[in-house]
């Protein structure tokens, strides 16, 4: 890949192309945008005023709409203005703020935030007419809404609470590069490895940054002649044992599972945005960390084992900003757990 892409090229759009669509009214809002939504290449998306508990998650398919079928399996309304908890086990479907009318040649993907990963909060998008969840096809034009399942922990959740993000694209970009992700279960700090969820610990609230003993809501891991044995039905954060570094002319999305690697899924949050984990940004040495949740059989993973690939994509051209500048709690990180945790002491 050149040092400098053309814009016209197929790729993922930098965050002045993001802001060129907000500007242009093909990205509009309820609420006007903060000023930190738009990130080096995606977009953060915001709850809107309303939720809705659902029996059943769903997908509109052709010709329907998301209110048509959330007409079909609600269970009750939640008013978000106020502040909701939103109960592990259960699937809610909310309003996003965010609107689209996409121009020819952009579509767009949505995944997890960090944030959301970390506490095993599983998400997905939805639009109207959609065969497929997170994919937004091109041209697509009206509003977006977000289906949210706690798994371990229930959230305290408002409007504005931000789960999910948006990465826009022009064409179908090429893939650069796939490169495995392995787990590190040998050169630990204090012994530590990873930790796992409590099982019936409190609620986190989505937008309390620092506000929570993580002692409360997890326990730590200790891996035995470099090997930890994941229990079914369990969920883990671990790291990677390679440090991740995402080019500035890059962006990354980590794949969410892999038969071939075991028989659990890693990493709800997918997206690398370009400067992660880069000496442009001051940050060589971040590592990856890992989403870990074991499917129906015991798996035992050794230290350095493939857990994941990330996949590589170029950009339209060279972003603005790289990831950190607006500052972030993940860069130059180790295994660290979400940022609505203090530090583990």
């Amino acid at each position: 890949m050149t040092d400098t892409p053309s814009k016209d090229a197929a790729g993922i759009l930098p965050c002045q192309s993001i802001d060129d669509l907000i500007a242009s009214g093909a990205i509009t809002s309820v609420l006007p945008f903060d000023h930190d939504q738009v990130q080096p290449a995606s977009l953060d998306l915001r709850l809107g005023a309303r939720a809705w508990r659902v029996r059943a998650s769903f997908l509109p398919g052709l010709g329907r709409t998301v209110p048509q079928r959330i007409a079909d399996v609600a269970m009750h309304e939640l008013d978000l203005t106020k502040g909701a908890v939103l109960e592990r086990g259960c699937v809610y479907i909310a309003e996003l703020q965010e609107g689209l009318a996409l121009p020819p040649g952009v579509s767009a993907r949505a995944n997890p935030k960090s944030s959301t990963g970390r506490v095993d909060v599983f998400v997905r998008l939805l639009t109207n007419n959609s065969v497929a969840f997170d994919d937004v096809a091109e041209g697509y034009a009206g509003p977006t809404y977000i289906e949210v399942a706690p798994q371990t922990f229930s959230i305290l959740v408002r409007t504005n609470t931000r789960l999910n993000q948006l990465r826009l694209k022009r064409g179908a970009p090429p893939k650069l590069s796939i490169r495995s992700v392995g787990v590190e279960l040998s050169d630990l700090t204090d012994g530590i490895a990873g930790f796992r969820g409590r099982r019936h610990a409190g609620v986190v609230d989505m937008d309390h940054v620092d506000g929570h003993d993580p002692k409360d809501f997890w326990e730590p891991l200790f891996p035995r002649r470099g090997e930890l044995l994941l229990d079914p039905g369990e969920f883990y954060i671990l790291a990677s044992k390679q440090a991740v570094e995402i080019p500035v002319l890059q962006a990354a999305e980590m794949t969410p599972i892999d038969p071939s690697v075991g028989e659990f899924r890693v990493h709800y949050a997918g997206f690398f945005d370009p400067g992660f984990g880069t000496e442009e940004a001051k940050a060589v040495g971040s590592k990856g960390v890992l989403e870990v949740r074991s499917h129906e059989t015991p798996f035992l993973l050794e230290d350095g084992q493939t857990v994941a690939r990330l996949v590589y994509e170029p950009l339209t051209e060279k972003p603005a900003r790289l990831y950190g500048d607006q500052g972030s709690h993940y860069q130059r990180q180790g295994l660290k757990l979400s940022k609505h945790f203090k530090v583990w002491s």
